[in-house]
């Protein structure tokens, strides 16, 4: 993975870029992309964006790449919804309010293929195909019901059926999730309970798998949405293919404590490897908070848990195309900020506010890793 930094003063934008190249397949950028004016008004941090991703595509990376991803992590959803890019029609596009703790209004994480046909179809999906696998996006699913149970049922049952119109199933194809529940200390169980419900019909059970996910506090557009979700699948996929992560060592099977999903999944596709790693907290093999109140040692031991799981498939740090870091008070953002510039400067990352869903996680953090299998 190679991890290149570009400054844009003129645009008042840092943008860091992993890269994974292939001569005969398509090669993959990750971006970070931050506004460092924090006085700019919402209007223009959001126009910078914008141009710096337009910049990307046209002087950064190769001819024939095609933006296909992109999430924009915000202060403020309601009032910033008017200033996103209208023109992302055969792109996936995901706002949700999670404010940067750099103090700015906005900030993105892309994600670049080349040589790949990108396009929206009429189901709303995202499809990147390649010559053997469609890759499919779904963003922004929700349905404001003041019930986060049935929330999340609706989502669900939307999204499957949208897998079905593309001959996949959740069980088969589904990788991964992102869910995001709006004041989760309080909505988070009954969306789990959901959630069980629905895996239990579609045959994800502790006998079966489960998907990679991340469930966490976010906000939407709509602020009487109480959940949202993205989603990613792959049609063409054989199971062959795709293997979860247990780090048993230091972690524990999530159902112990009642909660469905993987710890971690991996997708083989011959050049290369993906490697989603869920959300991922101070914990160890039997569930237990570690470093309870404790802002370093719980970052320390998080990235440990996270460097075990990447072990598990030959994978290593410098792997990682983009990280996530989650932080349940703002206050811890200096300390875990520096922590990781000290560690792990090379990684595209963005930290954001964002309550894990136990009180006692002062920190949560995902990431995708990209190599190739040994």
């Amino acid at each position: 993975m190679k991890h290149t930094y570009l400054k844009w003063d003129d645009l008042a934008i840092n943008v860091a870029i992993s890269s994974f190249t292939c001569s005969s397949e398509a090669n993959e950028f990750h971006t970070i992309i931050q506004s460092t004016n924090k006085t700019l008004n919402a209007e223009t941090q959001y126009k910078n964006i914008e141009l710096a991703i337009d910049r990307l595509k046209n002087t950064e990376l190769p001819e024939n790449t095609a933006l296909v991803l992109k999430r924009y992590f915000v202060s403020d959803a309601v009032n910033q919804a008017d200033f996103l890019n209208k023109n992302s029609e055969n792109v996936a596009v995901s706002i949700i309010q999670q404010p940067p703790l750099n103090g700015t209004k906005v900030s993105v994480w892309a994600y670049f293929v080349s040589d790949s046909k990108v396009y929206t179809d009429e189901q709303g999906t995202t499809v990147l195909e390649r010559p053997h696998f469609k890759h499919l996006y779904n963003t922004q699913l929700q349905k404001a019901l003041n019930d986060e149970y049935a929330e999340t049922e609706y989502i669900f049952d939307s999204y499957i059926a949208s897998l079905n119109a593309h001959e996949c199933t959740l069980k088969d194809n589904c990788v991964r999730t992102w869910i995001y529940v709006q004041g989760v200390d309080i909505h988070y169980a009954d969306m789990v309970k959901s959630r069980i419900d629905c895996f239990n019909r579609e045959n994800l059970t502790e006998a079966t798998h489960y998907i990679a996910s991340t469930g966490i506090e976010g906000k939407y557009i709509d602020p009487r949405s109480l959940v949202l979700m993205d989603a990613y699948a792959v049609n063409g996929i054989d199971q062959e293919q795709i293997k979860y992560l247990y780090a048993s060592t230091h972690l524990n099977p999530t159902h112990e404590y009642g909660v469905t999903f993987e710890r971690g999944t991996t997708v083989d596709y011959g050049d290369r490897r993906h490697i989603f790693i869920s959300g991922t907290a101070s914990i160890d093999n039997k569930g237990d908070i570690v470093h309870v109140a404790d802002i370093s040692q719980q970052t320390e031991r998080t990235l440990e848990n996270i460097e075990v799981l990447l072990a598990e498939t030959d994978a290593e740090m410098n792997d990682i195309a983009y990280m996530i870091v989650y932080l349940r008070d703002t206050a811890d953002y200096e300390t875990v900020f520096s922590h990781l510039q000290k560690h792990h400067a090379d990684i595209p990352k963005v930290i954001v506010w964002a309550p894990v869903c136990r009180p006692g996680w002062l920190i949560e953090i995902e990431c995708i890793a990209i190599n190739t299998p040994i």
